[in-house]
């Protein structure tokens, strides 16, 4: 079967990583860039999220499989897929649009794969998860602690969000009930790996806090963030704090988060309580987190393409087997992981 793959967001800087990847893995698929300003061969085809009539270039070309790397508020490529049985991966939703999204492909009649990836680093934290315990029912808590280099090559996507919820609530899980929470308050002192050593981390939104509680039934589900930067993390807790980004217009929190550098390592570690214990997995991709998330989204890609995953809704870890999931990441030359008691 020939395999014609379309990324949109594709000439956004994880879209192209995912492309690049992708492309030298795999030399034999037919893989096409969607964005609204097209480009210079015929595998750019323009595509607006905003507009599903720009989506009969999707018929045209013959494409089994999207994967979606740009926002796209109102799900329109979402239900395009569904409606024309169409392979999907989305790597973009904020846990509130991943919310929705799930709950639009849950109300739908389902004749394809329909996998959302929106968790941290492309979803494959819950799969990892799924490592340090034997039996994941007897999972008490999970910690995310995430480190951010404001040196990472890092995309718009990610800060916009920062910028667009850091004055509003989220929830983390206790005693599998939300507890709602502020970004960069509430800090935890956490000894990170790779040379990193003791960090104040601070309260972080990310999908896994939903996914690892209401989808992996784990009770209690915390996430916290720390900065490379001890200034700019105490900053940003002392802004929260005063409740100064809720007087700060949108394009001033654009401009405080939107920082971008030429390359640095992404760092996160995944602690997990069982009955047993703590265990926790450390992982740093020294190409930084658009590597290992377009990484992540390849992986997921392959494993539709390699095996026959039945028509469903998925989270992106639920695609593969944990063990073999954390071997095809040690495998990458850029990934290091390892795992301590």
């Amino acid at each position: 079967m020939e395999h014609n793959i379309l990324i949109i967001g594709g000439n956004g800087l994880v879209g192209k990583t995912i492309a690049r990847i992708l492309q030298t893995r795999n030399p034999h698929l037919n893989i096409f860039i969607g964005g609204r300003k097209g480009g210079n061969t015929d595998k750019h085809l323009v595509i607006d999220v905003t507009d599903p009539g720009s989506f009969q270039v999707i018929a045209d070309k013959k494409i089994n499989l999207i994967i979606l790397s740009v926002n796209d508020r109102s799900d329109n490529v979402l239900k395009y897929a569904i409606a024309h049985q169409l392979d999907y991966l989305d790597i973009t939703k904020p846990t509130p649009a991943l919310v929705k999204a799930y709950d639009i492909a849950g109300k739908s009649e389902i004749n394809s794969r329909i996998v959302f990836s929106s968790g941290w680093m492309g979803g494959i934290v819950p799969g990892l998860v799924n490592i340090l315990s034997k039996d994941t029912d007897h999972i008490q808590g999970v910690k995310l602690f995430v480190y951010y280099s404001v040196k990472d090559l890092a995309g718009e996507s990610s800060a916009h969000f920062m910028a667009e919820n850091v004055a509003v609530p989220f929830h983390d899980y206790k005693n599998d009930k939300p507890n709602s929470i502020r970004h960069f308050l509430d800090t935890e002192t956490f000894d990170f790996s790779f040379g990193i050593g003791k960090r104040n981390a601070y309260n972080f939104d990310v999908p896994d806090l939903y996914i690892l509680n209401k989808v992996e039934r784990i009770p209690d589900v915390n996430v916290k963030m720390t900065y490379n930067s001890k200034f700019i993390t105490w900053l940003l807790g002392s802004f929260q704090y005063l409740r100064i980004f809720n007087i700060l217009s949108l394009k001033e929190r654009k401009m405080i988060f939107g920082s971008s550098g030429n390359g640095d390592q992404a760092v996160f570690e995944v602690v997990v309580q069982d009955k047993n214990g703590h265990k926790k997995l450390s992982l740093q991709s020294t190409k930084g987190q658009a590597e290992l998330t377009a990484l992540s989204a390849v992986l997921h890609t392959e494993e539709l393409l390699r095996n026959p995953h039945e028509n469903n809704v998925y989270f992106s870890h639920q695609l593969h087997e944990p063990l073999s999931l954390l071997a095809q990441l040690n495998a990458y030359e850029t990934i290091n992981t390892h795992i301590t008691s």
